[in-house]
């Protein structure tokens, strides 16, 4: 939808040079343009490894204790925001539109401006935003949210996230909201929540096909006739990984019927190992699964597989098809698009179940997943439980209502809602989409109370010019 021909993609290389980037590196694939620039290595340090994901992921995601706030980096995440900002600006257009996207380049609109940009800018953010007594213990908190303000339109993935954002700059501040309209210093930001999608139609025939391939039909063989649990993550202490793992464990000691009848597969890609958090929880997981292994393993059977090596889209397609659980558990998450994947993969005559935090973004519209407080491993071991014995008529009634959410809230719908909202004009699915955006989310307060419970960088999209 937005990575179409006369669309430029700009950003972070991924390289490491021994000189940051003066101007981008041009090449063009199938229309598009891909203008990228390399950091130095402490470019990339202070930028990507320090502030980035040492501070704002870890506070974005409701741990404060684990947040490492340092002057010089932060100092040197403005430099990189600034000098990627300047180099944009250099080759922009009039006309064109700019979209940001996630915790990287948050100042990236004010340096921008700051160079003279009066183009339409809009930023979107991956992973949850804090409320507004999180928000505040970051240092830098009232500076970052200033530079949210200089965006024409600010998405999130979750109502709850919009209004936490608007909260916070409301308070600390001095912001007026008027409906999703702040005003900050003279400047009106639309602030929304437009939830992300998977393109449901092409992943669901991936997965079939995928089925038949020799890497699920070698999964399913080994598997016995036992039934299937997935979760599929990086690894990373958002996923809430330890306590997920906890849960299964409680399921097989309360539950004996389901020794030797279920394996559980964890695939759980090691990620940002330079971050000394991630090695630690590395350490705690392979200690968890020798113990669970070890107290309930038999000589044919081994209840839970961990693999730490990322598995290609392809090849998961066919393994969340013919699993009878999908395990999607994270502490806090922005969204989390395997949870919609495990849907649309599933076959409807037979379908199995989605266990899911309540507090992934996912949760507000697929309220008839199993939804759990993943703080609370007994909580998860019964709804593994649950999971294993519904029956096939409850199995298929959730899932329908599942798949009509993941196949109605599509990427395809996402982008072109942000594009529409961003370029000032109506999108015709805006006020269905809305209206029922609001009820699912409803309907997941009222549950909750009731049971007391590949990064993105800059994205410009050029529109076409007549010759």
């Amino acid at each position: 939808e937005v990575l179409q021909p006369g669309a430029m993609w700009f950003g972070w290389s991924g390289r490491i040079a021994h000189a940051t980037s003066a101007a981008p590196y041009l090449v063009e694939s199938r229309g598009v343009t891909y203008a990228t620039l390399d950091l130095t290595k402490r470019d990339y340090e202070n930028f990507y490894v320090g502030f980035a994901n040492s501070a704002l992921w870890p506070l974005f995601h409701f741990r404060p204790v684990l947040m490492k706030f340092r002057r010089e980096e932060y100092a040197g995440y403005l430099s990189v925001n600034r000098m990627m900002a300047g180099a944009l600006a250099r080759i922009l257009e009039p006309g064109d539109i700019v979209w940001v996207h996630d915790y990287h380049l948050i100042p990236f609109a004010r340096f921008l401006r700051e160079a003279g940009v009066k183009n339409r800018i809009g930023f979107f953010l991956h992973i949850p935003f804090p409320p507004p007594t999180l928000i505040a213990t970051l240092p830098a908190a009232k500076e970052l949210l200033s530079d949210l303000c200089a965006y024409d339109l600010v998405g999130f993935q979750t109502a709850e996230h919009a209004r936490d954002f608007r909260d916070g700059g409301a308070r600390l501040l001095g912001g007026m909201i008027e409906g999703e309209t702040m005003k900050v210093g003279g400047r009106r930001t639309r602030v929304f929540a437009n939830p992300i999608g998977i393109d449901a139609a092409p992943f669901e025939r991936e997965a079939i096909r995928a089925a038949q391939s020799s890497e699920t039909v070698r999964l399913q063989k080994s598997l016995q006739g036992r039934a299937l649990a997935i979760g599929v993550d990086r690894l990373d202490y958002s996923k809430g990984l330890p306590n997920r793992f906890e849960g299964y464990a409680r399921m097989l000691a309360r539950h004996g019927e389901h020794l030797g009848k279920v394996s559980f597969l964890q695939i759980a890609a090691r990620s940002r190992e330079d971050v000394t958090a991630y090695r630690d929880l590395g350490r705690e997981l392979d200690r968890l699964v020798g113990d669970i292994n070890g107290r309930f393993s038999e000589f044919d059977w081994t209840p839970l597989r961990y693999i730490t090596r990322a598995a290609p889209r392809r090849q998961l397609g066919g393994f969340y098809r013919i699993a009878r659980v999908g395990v999607v558990t994270p502490l806090h998450d922005g969204m989390n698009l395997v949870a919609k994947e495990y849907v649309a993969a599933q076959n409807p005559l037979d379908p199995g179940v989605l266990v899911l935090s309540r507090f992934a973004g996912a949760a507000d519209e697929l309220t008839e997943a199993l939804l759990v407080n993943p703080y609370d491993p007994d909580e998860i071991a019964d709804a593994l439980h649950a999971a294993l014995t519904m029956k096939l008529e409850e199995r298929r009634r959730r899932h329908a209502a599942l798949r009509t959410s993941v196949f109605t809230t599509t990427a395809s719908a996402y982008a072109s809602r942000f594009l529409a909202a961003l370029e000032g004009r109506a999108h015709p699915e805006d006020f269905a989409f809305v209206d029922d955006y609001l009820r699912r989310a409803a309907t997941r307060e009222a549950r909750a109370a009731s049971s007391r419970r590949g990064e993105a960088v800059g994205l410009l999209r050029r529109p076409r010019r007549q010759s």
